[in-house]
């Protein structure tokens, strides 16, 4: 069974940059779509970005051109590149993974729900 665990988040002033990683452990994300969701209080959760196993990638509207979502199946490593972050980028950020291998789906989603999720990191931007 996979198990992910986000890095640390943190705190940075709008229009910085963070990334956050996604370490997959217990067997390889080879294979499957990853995706990045974030809840903020009081707001459903979304998806913001997803990526199959071709590479090919999806991205909600808030985010795409500023969000790069990445793999290092070397790494077994889910990545999210976040450029020009805004404060209405402040929310919970889980990493999570369909392991139906179907690829990416509507924007920001993998074709199916995931079935696997870290614990969430906290990304905090302050204007």
């Amino acid at each position: 069974q996979v198990q992910l665990a986000e890095s640390a988040g943190g705190s940075v002033q709008a229009g910085g940059s963070l990334r956050l990683s996604c370490a997959a452990s217990g067997n390889s994300i080879r294979g499957y779509c990853m995706a990045w969701f974030r809840q903020a209080p009081g707001k459903e959760r979304e998806g913001v970005a997803a990526i199959d196993s071709d590479g090919d990638t999806t991205y909600a509207d808030s985010v795409k051109g500023r969000f790069t979502i990445s793999t290092d199946n070397g790494k077994n490593t889910l990545y999210l590149q976040m450029t020009g972050l805004k404060p209405e980028d402040t929310a919970m950020y889980y990493c999570a993974a369909d392991t139906a291998m179907y690829g990416v789906g509507r924007k920001g989603h993998c074709h199916n729900p995931p079935g696997l999720w870290g614990q969430g990191t906290q990304v905090t931007v302050f204007s």
